[in-house]
C-alpha cells in the first residue's frame, strides 16, 4: 500500500500518443523514495486507485510493449 505523501512526490507522465490531449489514458511515474517503485494511475480519475510495480514488474512490462507483445491491435 502507497501512502498519500508518497503519492505526492511523483512526477506523472501521459504519453504524447495519447488521445485529446492526455484525457483518456493512464498516467505512471517513478516513487520519489529511491525504491525504483512506479505509480500508474488514471488520467481522468487521478484521485482514485493507484497501482504500484516494482521495478523488476515496471521493466517486464515495458520490455513486452516494446517487443509488440501487448499489441493487440493486430490478429
Amino acid at each position: 500500500m502507497v501512502t498519500p505523501e508518497e503519492l505526492a512526490g511523483v512526477t506523472w507522465r501521459i504519453s504524447t500518443r495519447s488521445a485529446n490531449g492526455g484525457g483518456q489514458c493512464v498516467e505512471a511515474g517513478p516513487l520519489a523514495d529511491g525504491s525504483g517503485r512506479v505509480a500508474v494511475r488514471h488520467s481522468r480519475r487521478p484521485e482514485a486507485e493507484v497501482i504500484v510495480y516494482s521495478r523488476a514488474e515496471w521493466e517486464a512490462f515495458v520490455g513486452g510493449v516494446k517487443d509488440g507483445e501487448f499489441d493487440f491491435s493486430t490478429p
